[in-house]
Formats: C-alpha cells, sequence, structure tokens
C-alpha cells in the first residue's frame, strides 16, 4: 500500500561480513535488506528484468534467466579447441561497492522513462547500509545481498560488454565480475588485457591486481581457476588417444577443501545425540548439490576423493558415538553395512565437457571422463 500510494521508503540494509571461500583472511561484505524491501526489489526486478535482458551480450552470463555458470565455462572449452590458448584471468575489484550511482542511473534511463521506476530505483540506491549501528549512504555500490543488485551491476556492466566489442581483442567471457578473455597469442592477451584497464577505468572500476594476469594454455604449462573449476591442458590418458590434448577441468582446490570443511561439519561431534541416519541424510544433500555441478568436467577422481573423505568422517563419527576406535566404525561404516549406512555413490556420474557440443549430456556409463 505504501509503494502504491508513494510513501514507501527503503530501510538501510544491515551489514555484516562473512568469510571469501577458501580465503581466510579476505571477507565479503554482504547487505540485507529488510523483508519488506526484498519484496519491493523482486517485483522491481520482474519489471525492469526483460527491459535490460533482451539488449544484454552473449559475452555475459551471471546472474541472468535461461544461463547457467556452465554456460559461461563451455566458452572456455570451446575457444582452446580452436585455438585460443592464451587467458586473461581477473575480477573487477569490489564490483559491487564500486558502481557510481549516477553513472548507473544514466544507463538505466536510456530504457527505463517511467518516472516512478526511476524513483523507487534512485530511493533504494540512496537508502544507504546500517554497520555498528552507523548509517552510511555512499554514492557509489549496489550493495551486494540484495535481490535486484546482480541485475543492476549487470546493467552496468553491460557498457564494458560493449566495449571490448568495439576496442577489445579476443573473445570476452564475463560471469558479472569475474572475467576471461581467450587469445590467439600473448601479445593480443596482453592488448586484451591494456584495453580491460582503460575501459574498466572510464566506468570507475579497476581489475582487482591480486587475481590479474596472463596464463599460457599447454600441456605441463599452469592453469586457472573460473567459478570453482580449474582448467588445465593435459593429454589424454587412453592409449589409443594419446594424440589428443584438450582443455580439462576438475574442483579447483578452494572447491575440494569447502567440500571437505562442510563435511567436517556436518559429522561434528556435537551431532553424536543425533541418529546416525539423520546425519547421513544431510551430508547426503550436500554431496548431491556439490557433485550436481561438479560432476559436469574431467572430476571422476575428486569426486571419488571427496565421497571417501565421507566415509571416513561417518566412521570418526560412529567411533566417538560408541566410544570405540576408529577401526570400529571403519567396521560399521565399510563392512557391516552393504551400503555405506546410505551414503550416495557418486561414481559413474561425471559427464566430461566436449568442444562444440552441449554440456548437458548424459553420464559417462563407462567412466569416461576421468583423467
Amino acid at each position: 500500500m505504501d509503494l502504491k500510494e508513494g510513501r514507501y521508503r527503503p530501510l538501510p540494509a544491515r551489514r555484516v561480513f562473512i568469510p571469501k571461500p577458501g580465503r581466510a583472511d579476505e571477507r565479503r561484505p554482504l547487505s540485507i535488506p529488510a523483508v519488506r524491501d526484498r519484496v519491493v526489489q523482486a517485483a522491481l526486478r520482474i519489471v525492469i528484468e526483460p527491459i535490460f535482458e533482451a539488449c544484454f551480450l552473449p559475452s555475459s552470463f551471471g546472474f541472468r534467466p535461461k544461463t547457467a555458470t556452465h554456460d559461461a565455462l563451455k566458452v572456455l572449452i570451446d575457444e582452446a579447441f580452436g585455438g585460443q590458448r592464451f587467458a586473461v584471468e581477473t575480477d573487477i575489484a569490489d564490483c559491487f561497492e564500486a558502481i557510481p550511482h549516477d553513472r548507473l542511473m544514466a544507463v538505466i534511463e536510456e530504457r527505463i522513462v517511467d518516472r516512478q521506476v526511476l524513483k523507487l530505483l534512485r530511493a533504494l540506491l540512496r537508502a544507504g547500509v546500517m554497520e555498528d549501528g552507523a548509517v552510511r549512504r555512499p554514492v557509489t555500490g549496489t550493495p551486494q545481498g540484495g535481490v535486484v543488485s546482480p541485475l543492476l551491476a549487470n546493467v552496468y556492466l553491460d557498457r564494458l560488454d560493449r566495449a571490448w566489442q568495439a576496442r577489445g581483442c579476443g573473445v570476452l567471457c564475463r560471469y558479472v565480475d569475474d572475467l576471461v578473455v581467450m587469445c590467439q597469442s600473448r601479445a593480443e592477451a596482453e592488448r586484451a588485457l591494456v584495453a580491460l584497464r582503460s575501459i574498466l577505468a572510464e566506468l570507475g572500476l579497476a581489475p582487482k591486481e591480486a587475481k590479474t594476469r596472463i596464463v599460457h594454455l599447454r600441456e605441463g604449462g599452469e592453469g586457472l581457476d573460473f567459478l570453482g573449476f580449474h582448467h588445465r591442458y593435459v593429454r589424454a590418458r587412453a592409449q589409443r588417444s594419446r594424440h589428443v590434448t584438450f582443455l580439462a577441468r576438475w574442483p579447483s582446490r578452494q572447491a575440494m577443501q569447502h567440500a571437505r570443511d562442510r563435511i567436517r561439519e556436518l559429522t561434528d561431534r556435537r551431532w553424536l545425540l543425533q541418529p546416525v541416519a539423520v546425519v547421513v541424510q544431510r551430508v547426503n544433500a550436500f554431496l548431491r548439490g556439490w557433485a550436481g555441478y561438479f560432476r559436469y568436467g574431467n572430476s571422476a577422481r575428486h569426486l571419488d576423493a571427496i565421497r571417501n573423505y565421507a566415509l571416513v568422517r561417518l566412521a570418526l563419527f560412529i567411533a566417538k558415538r560408541h566410544d570405540r576406535t576408529r577401526a570400529y566404525g571403519w567396521s560399521v561404516v565399510a563392512f557391516q553395512s552393504p551400503d555405506n549406512l546410505g551414503l550416495i555413490d557418486l561414481n559413474g556420474i561425471v559427464v566430461a565437457p566436449r568442444a562444440n557440443r552441449p554440456w548437458r549430456g548424459k553420464p559417462n556409463a563407462g567412466g569416461e571422463g576421468r583423467r
């Protein structure tokens, strides 16, 4: 009713800091809007998203309808197969916090003329954040955590995508603020990096220097991390295919550590009074989600390693629950139970990516995709 009658005023979002996955020394600012503000933002996104979605370029993949992270990952596979073996890897420093409000509204006003919608957007941007009891109202940023924030970031960074078409070189793949540019040569990659810095500076943004580098994707060389996967150029293991080299991917070191940390938390001693079936159910729920994402890669060995880690943690949990030795717990899990206490099996679910083919496919029954 307040929104309809023009009395609606958004409240400052509550600012909290959460640790970044795999980086204990870094924290990510998260802004949590009030419930009514989340409802308003969701309604606003439903109205304006189709307007901007119609003009977004194919190089943008993050937080877009009918677009998955694996669509962005597929670009790397296809371009490496086509000879683009040099990758510029970077992300935008404090992207959600650095977008200037005035420039963002100028971009929005190019597509939207409704005064009420523009007024609401300005109010949401000016609402500010509450941190340690104090309200700050900065002139930059679309606070990360808001329902409409990813869309607004994509709207502003669409300027980057369009400038790249005119001035960039190589193939740009952008997942919101994570960027990879695939290039034919190191010289082209260096030109791409210069162009990227220039375009971002014009937008009032900058690449994060600690994560900016040029990677030569070649057999025996280094790889790059993108969207949770580690990408590396390898040679096929099968004897009949030893002449084949390709860009493989599997869960990154940070992703593997996150999985182990989560399983350790789910099997911690504080759950000893819980039924074992409940603990296994929680572990299975995590494994289904984690493996459901990483199965689209050359990840069979890594999935096996995570399941084996889960078995070891369950054995320790059983041992602590009965105040027995680790050997007793392993005997219960691995030998006395025919189905490992119901722990799901991740063997055989891997789908190996293939260049110039859809990434969605049937699992490889014969273990294809193991590296």
